[in-house]
């Protein structure tokens, strides 16, 4: 519980950047799972183009200091890599 006005702004400021950055997040883990779905489905040129959708969402979740710039680079270099050895 705060004690003063000070520990009560900073409990407003993190319910603030808590929900920024947990809708972030959410963004985030969403589109890398329409690039998973699509590369189960078979569909390369599907898997592909949400491949180039998801990118931006990526480095800007990296930009906003929600995932770490090499897990981002990890995770795009090794899905980009399912969709080279689709059929």
């Amino acid at each position: 519980m705060a004690n003063n006005r000070q520990a009560e702004k900073r409990i407003r400021q993190t319910e603030r950047r808590t929900a920024v950055n947990r809708m972030q997040n959410s963004r985030y883990r969403t589109f890398i799972k329409k690039v998973e779905n699509a590369i189960a489905s078979g569909d390369k040129d599907n898997a592909a183009e949400a491949l180039k959708l998801a990118q931006p969402v990526m480095h800007s979740a990296v930009n906003k200091g929600v995932a770490h710039r090499n897990t981002v680079n990890r995770k795009l270099s090794r899905l980009s890599r399912r969709i080279k050895l689709m059929a």
